[in-house]
């Protein structure tokens, strides 16, 4: 029964995603370092200089950047398992032959891409709870100056 053609094919087709897996687990965890640059800038003063951006403008540069850290959060570890369960299949096969050599770099290969996932997801989840937080700061003493304009217009 799992040795019909269909299964043949599925198995060809994911053994030919572990290196676009591993690559796009590569450039997450890039983009997640250059993100972190990013966000170093942004606390060491660029935040100020957003101030005197209109309020929307702002609104929609934080709400992009959210969205990256979430997307980095989330496809890290998706891509970490998927890089985690494409070579066990050949390792446990190997095994079932008693290639150990084979089993033992198919381990190595599913370690590294479980580690690289969670350190990609870890730094986009923690970079957009910090991102959070400075942006509500930001959004909120814009508003609280924008009501003291607004008063002192009044009076």
């Amino acid at each position: 029964m799992l040795d019909s053609e269909i299964f043949t094919w599925v198995h060809q087709l994911v053994g030919w995603l572990l290196q676009p897996v591993t690559l796009a687990l590569l450039l997450l965890v890039a983009v997640a370092v250059w993100d972190i640059g990013v966000a170093c800038g942004e606390r060491l003063g660029g935040l100020r200089r957003w101030r005197a951006l209109p309020q929307e403008q702002v609104e929609r540069r934080a709400r992009k950047r959210l969205e990256r850290c979430d997307l980095i959060a989330r496809l890290g570890p998706i891509l970490g398992l998927m890089g985690t369960l494409i070579p066990l299949g050949p390792g446990l096969a190997a095994l079932g032959d008693g290639d150990i050599q084979v089993l033992s770099v198919a381990m190595r290969v599913a370690f590294d891409a479980t580690v690289l996932g969670l350190l990609g997801g870890m730094g986009g989840f923690v970079l957009g709870r910090l991102r959070r937080r400075w942006y509500d700061e930001l959004l909120d003493g814009m508003q609280r100056e924008q009501e003291v304009g607004d008063e002192s217009l009044a009076v």
